[in-house]
């Protein structure tokens, strides 16, 4: 039976039953286009009749070795890619403009390189004087780094296989452009079609290609997401433009933990480690205000400790604004739900703006109850004492749930000198010396014992 033709569209993926002018999905224009089927030929099924190889088949029980690493030296990147760098491993880095991708695979790559690991890069963005005045200022003008400018497939692949590197840094995978698929270099199909082939090389070869990627405005690798799932770890690279400070964040990792975050400093010389990062995000907290509360959380493999900044102000009659940076804004939502529903603290008629310090951006649920002392400090202007932190995750009953590595995390909090903990109740734990823990079972508790309100 012959396959129905698909159309897809250049500038998302979306795929389409017929042709149409705009797409549905996106918004483009005339970006859909029919995508060719897969080769058929006649027979039993789309294959025909010809057997193919047997496939060997292992038992599950199987001991095979870890796969071997090479470490960069680079602590923090280390940590992110499960303890170094996989043979034959395809890793795909991702972030916004500007925010230092290049800086941090230059860095990375003369790191590598230093170690004993061939390494060649390849710009599609930029000329290689430019790569070397950015490798001069960087320090890094005598690495033995090999250095490319090209966005052909077909001559990089070519060069590579006659090089046989250990490693290989793509920048970036939108500038490349494969001769057998008539498309514009960062379309669907082109994209599709040059990681598959970098991705192939990387297998049958043995060498490691990093891939970094554009991102969408809503902070997305730009592409299909097959792309994502081609590779082996995908990472992103975050931070907001007036701050210092990078996180490098593993989001996906056959090869180690996902969820993990390496902490940078940008600075003129490059990018810095930072070995403690809850000293630096707390490093500019001074006396205690109101509408700030400590969040001791988890990132990764590491207890993290920043700081939850709120601020609650009279709003014009039916202009109220939530106004969110570095959180889940739907979150902030539930959060104020459950004061006003379970609390009796409404915040009808109220500007509130609610900020991450340090730029960190902040997905666990255990910051909930975070969020909410930082809330009500600013609503009810009344500081938190100065020396707790503050964790916990928040129930649409208003119940406080217990949150895992309780433990790891006053640890970390009576590390940089905090004294004393509010958690929730259930949480499992044992004793930590010089940590006074309060426990509630519920959000109306806190808020009478700590706010005297509720």
């Amino acid at each position: 039976m012959a396959r129905a033709p698909a159309f897809v569209c250049s500038e998302c993926g979306a795929r389409h039953a017929k042709w149409s002018g705009r797409c549905d999905a996106c918004g483009a224009w005339n970006t859909i286009a029919e995508e060719a089927p897969l080769s058929t030929s006649p027979g039993r099924g789309a294959l025909g009749a010809a057997r193919g190889r047997a496939v060997p088949l292992v038992d599950l029980a199987g001991a095979e070795p870890p796969p071997p690493r090479a470490a960069s030296g680079l602590d923090e990147l280390d940590r992110v890619l499960g303890g170094g760098l996989v043979p034959g491993s395809a890793v795909l880095v991702g972030g916004d403009p500007g925010i230092g991708k290049s800086t941090l695979l230059l860095q990375a790559a003369a790191r590598f390189a230093a170690q004993g690991l061939g390494t060649v890069y390849v710009s599609g963005e930029e000329a290689a004087a430019q790569v070397q005045l950015r490798a001069r200022r960087l320090g890094l003008g005598t690495a033995p780094v090999r250095l490319a400018a090209e966005t052909s497939l077909r001559d990089i692949l070519t060069t590579l296989e006659d090089v046989r590197p250990g490693l290989a840094v793509i920048d970036s995978i939108q500038t490349l452009w494969a001769d057998t698929v008539e498309a514009a270099p960062g379309s669907v199909a082109q994209l599709r079609a040059v990681a598959h082939e970098l991705v192939r090389f990387a297998k049958r070869t043995g060498t490691a290609v990093i891939l970094v990627g554009h991102v969408t405005k809503e902070g997305q690798i730009a592409g299909p997401r097959v792309v994502e799932h081609m590779v082996d770890t995908v990472l992103y690279f975050e931070g907001e433009r007036g701050h210092p400070f990078r996180i490098l964040r593993s989001v996906k990792n056959r090869f180690g933990p996902a969820d993990e975050i390496g902490v940078f400093e940008m600075t003129g010389a490059g990018l810095v480690e930072v070995a403690n990062p809850s000293a630096l995000f707390l490093s500019e907290r001074g006396e205690a205000q109101p509408g700030a509360a400590v969040f001791a959380g988890i990132e990764g493999t590491r207890p993290v400790l920043v700081e939850f900044q709120a601020l609650v102000a009279p709003a014009p009659p039916g202009q109220s604004r939530r106004s969110v940076v570095g959180w889940d804004a739907g979150r902030l939502a539930m959060i104020l739900a459950v004061l006003e529903a379970r609390c009796g603290i409404p915040f009808a008629g109220l500007d509130v703006y609610l900020n991450v310090a340090g730029g960190l951006k902040v997905s666990e649920p255990a910051a909930d109850l975070a969020v909410a002392a930082a809330l009500l400090s600013a609503r009810e202007d009344v500081a938190l004492p100065p020396e707790t932190v503050v964790f916990g995750e928040i129930s649409l009953s208003g119940a406080l749930r217990p949150v895992s590595q309780t433990e790891n995390r006053l640890k970390e909090a009576h590390k940089l000198g905090f004294t004393s903990a509010i958690a929730p109740q259930r949480s499992r734990t044992g004793a930590v010396a010089g940590i006074t823990v309060t426990a509630f079972s519920d959000l109306a508790g806190f808020v009478g014992e700590v706010f005297g309100a509720g």
